[in-house]
């Protein structure tokens, strides 16, 4: 084969074989087709897309390009879920307890955050001794022994995927549905779960921003993990505000704490329910969502999950005794409320803006390199659709730097509209697939 004949192909709208896919994929990674015809060949697929037996073919290329995690050693079906991410998204550390306690196996890999807060595995963190950089052994008995391990994604795990979103970042070829579904997917396949349950976010914090693209984008990867023999489920929910009331590290773990207590906000609480019920079903544990959620409700009910996270914590050498007393976790130097200029109905808020608010603080990265601030960010206090009176408090930020706290503040402010219309409280749940 010669790359400049795939190339041809795809900028005249033909349809690539598997081999020919995987040609490209093999070759690339290796290094043996170099960065200005990987470049070509991804302009082509971004202008001209690709069909489901393409994506498919992509998908697995890219998932053999390194390392499978083979979890058959592990009795029952093995369950993982994957968010395309969003502001105060915290449900892994809510949701792999609670599903866990009920008796279905979570083996999940998870990466570093970029962005404005960190990654799961960062989160973790929050915890002094918690390693997430543990030998393959050992979670496989920690899934084992206790049905539940996170740990860091390893460098051989879908490489090809890594190479090129790299390249798609800098030649403005990111924002095709194909290719980032088989960029999800590939790791997801390649993570070795036999059923894999999808949030895909919208609105003005999410990667999608209509409601249409992530319903497609749901669809798409959906259909790839059944087109791979994978069980699967999705869920497109709302991003056009904070999911939850914590942004922020530590602030969002004390969130999952009180989540699994019972004591949560309603948003995540009944996001976790609806995830959670799917990964029962998938995992065979239920025989529909309505008994899943009985037995989920009563994991939290019982204390079983909260127990289930420490165990975790506790399998991977954390210390458990903030998950007793919240108040053991880091805490910001600075705490202040940030009080509302008006009064009146939460209209909208700029969800990213949030976001940022929190990049600005510390709490997240902005290259691989940055060191995050843990123990930053903010606690909102009125939603949309909420009523706030001149004075009263919208939000209490954590900062360690004045003046970042004071740049966060002002950011903050500009993301809030608030009028003398009463509004409706935003619908969580916007589609179900699978």
């Amino acid at each position: 084969m010669r790359m400049v004949e795939i190339i041809a192909k795809k900028r005249d709208g033909g349809e690539l074989s598997e081999a020919e896919i995987r040609f490209f994929v093999e070759g690339y990674t290796k290094g043996e087709i170099p960065d200005y015809q990987a470049s070509a060949l991804m302009m082509a697929i971004f202008l001209r897309g690709m069909n489901e037996k393409e994506t498919v073919a992509l998908t697995m290329a890219m998932a053999d390009s390194g390392d499978h995690l083979d979890l058959s050693s592990i009795d029952g079906v093995k369950v993982d879920k994957h968010s395309t991410g969003g502001v105060g998204d915290k449900t892994s550390l809510i949701l792999t307890p609670m599903v866990a306690a009920c008796g279905v196996k979570v083996a999940k890999m998870s990466g570093r955050g970029l962005g404005h807060t960190g990654g799961t595995i960062d989160k973790l963190e929050v915890f002094p001794g918690f390693k997430v950089d543990i030998p393959t052994d050992l979670f496989f008995r920690n899934v084992k022994e206790n049905g539940i391990s996170i740990m860091g994604q390893t460098k051989d795990l879908a490489p090809a995927d890594k190479k090129l979103y790299a390249l798609r970042d800098v030649t403005a070829t990111v924002d095709n549905l194909s290719l980032i579904a088989s960029s999800i997917m590939s790791k997801k396949l390649a993570s070795g779960a036999d059923a894999i349950v999808l949030d895909v976010k919208t609105g003005s914090g999410a990667f999608m921003k209509t409601e249409e693209d992530s319903e497609a984008l749901a669809n798409e990867m959906v259909s790839i993990g059944k087109g791979a023999g994978r069980k699967m489920a999705a869920v497109v929910s709302n991003m056009d505000q904070p999911l939850g009331l914590a942004v922020g590290n530590a602030l969002e773990v004390k969130e999952a704490i009180e989540t699994l207590k019972g004591e949560g906000p309603e948003d995540i609480t009944e996001l976790c329910y609806k995830l959670g019920s799917k990964m029962l079903v998938l995992g065979e544990k239920a025989s529909n969502e309505k008994e899943a959620r009985e037995m989920l409700e009563d994991a939290i009910r019982s204390g079983r999950a909260l127990e289930k996270l420490a165990q975790f914590i506790a399998s991977q050498g954390g210390d458990t005794a903030a998950i007793y007393d919240t108040s053991k976790l880091i805490t910001a130097s600075i705490i202040r409320e940030i009080e509302a200029p008006v009064s009146g109905y939460i209209s909208s808020i700029a969800c990213s803006e949030i976001g940022m608010c929190s990049l600005i603080l510390g709490g997240g990265r902005v290259t691989k390199e940055s060191d995050i601030d843990l123990s930053v960010g903010l606690v909102l206090k009125k939603k949309v659709g909420d009523y706030v009176n001149k004075g009263e408090a919208l939000a209490v930020i954590y900062a360690n730097d004045e003046a970042k706290c004071r740049e966060a503040t002002l950011r903050f402010l500009s993301s809030y509209s608030i009028g003398d219309e009463e509004v409706t409280h935003q619908t969580l749940i916007k589609k179900e697939i699978g």
